[in-house]
């Protein structure tokens, strides 16, 4: 059981279209912080505000649990002692240390993927997202890796639960004796989540399907008792199952949207993105790409869709004569 007394929410200021992280404070048997907020002067200001106010210092703290490797929620790192332990899962590592090979790889795999989508060449090179937030993270790694079913006995034995989507590094953590639980960005009051897409890791041979693994997260969480989810930005969340079922309602009015579109005619991941996202697909081209490619692949993998290789070696989608049914 973890008192809500000992749990100290902390609302920061990042530079990012949402304005706002929010971190916990959690007053455990190690004074821990759920996730950091970016590397930028505002947000280590008001971090250090805020722990003020609570009667701590920036220096006080002994843990940092990151929910995933976002800079939002990772980026102030390099902020803490020297011998604080930082946990979180083995996903976060090469986008913390930063190592100059992963990151040639990583937008090497992005690059060649936005031709291979179908993005004309004058915008390929919007596709990579490291390059624009790489100076609100951090180039520190984690001292302890944590996974599926772990307990974290120092902040009142929380079970870590792996709960990837929105992120691959992605983790969430719950009280099973009262179910409080924090969840990152994984389900949010007002806005939903973008499966943001990544490439292969370790030896893997396809990359993961980021709106599938979402989707099996949020059934997930839905079905646990879960009676207060702490999130990554706006209020806490109370009735999980209502507000899955909502999401996943709207996840699947968009793919059958999707789903019209290809019927008729075969067509690229850009240009649905274009159609799906007519106002803002140049200016968050990376995001909303990933979000036009996660509904594809839930489309394809209920089998009304299928993938071809063109003439000119883009990837185009047609349908497979289906209706969505799921």
């Amino acid at each position: 059981m973890i008192p809500e007394n000992k749990i100290h929410q902390i609302t920061l200021p990042v530079p990012y279209a949402m304005n706002t992280v929010n971190v916990f404070l959690v007053e455990g048997d190690l004074l821990t912080l759920i996730d950091t907020g970016t590397n930028t002067p505002d947000t280590l200001d008001a971090l250090k505000s805020e722990l003020d106010k609570i009667g701590y210092k920036l220096e006080d703290i002994e843990q940092v649990i990151l929910t995933h490797h976002h800079p939002d929620h990772a980026g102030l790192l390099e902020e803490f002692n020297e011998d604080i332990k930082i946990l979180g899962h083995e996903r976060n590592i090469p986008y913390l240390t930063q190592d100059e090979s992963f990151l040639n790889y990583y937008n090497e795999y992005f690059i060649e993927n936005a031709k291979l989508y179908g993005v004309p060449n004058e915008f390929v090179q919007k596709m990579p997202r490291t390059t624009e937030k790489m100076p609100y993270t951090s180039k520190r790694s984690l001292t302890h890796i944590i996974d599926e079913g772990d307990r974290i006995e120092s902040i009142f034995n929380l079970k870590v639960l792996y709960t990837p989507g929105h992120a691959t590094s992605h983790i969430s953590l719950i009280s099973e004796d009262d179910g409080i639980a924090f969840g990152g960005d994984l389900l949010l009051d007002k806005v939903s989540s973008n499966p943001i897409i990544e490439p292969p890791l370790n030896g893997e041979t396809e990359r993961v399907k980021p709106l599938l693994q979402y989707n099996h997260s949020l059934k997930r969480i839905a079905e646990l008792p879960i009676t207060k989810l702490y999130t990554g930005h706006g209020d806490p969340v109370t009735d999980i199952k209502s507000l899955v079922k909502s999401r996943l309602e709207k996840q699947k009015a968009r793919a059958e949207k999707v789903y019209e579109m290809i019927k008729q005619q075969p067509l690229t991941a850009y240009e649905v993105c274009q159609m799906l996202f007519p106002k803002v697909y140049l200016k968050q081209l990376s995001l909303t790409l990933s979000e036009t490619i996660g509904q594809l692949d839930y489309l394809e993998n209920l089998g009304f869709i299928s993938l071809n290789e063109r003439n000119d070696g883009i990837l185009e989608y047609k349908t497979n004569e289906h209706s969505v049914s799921q």
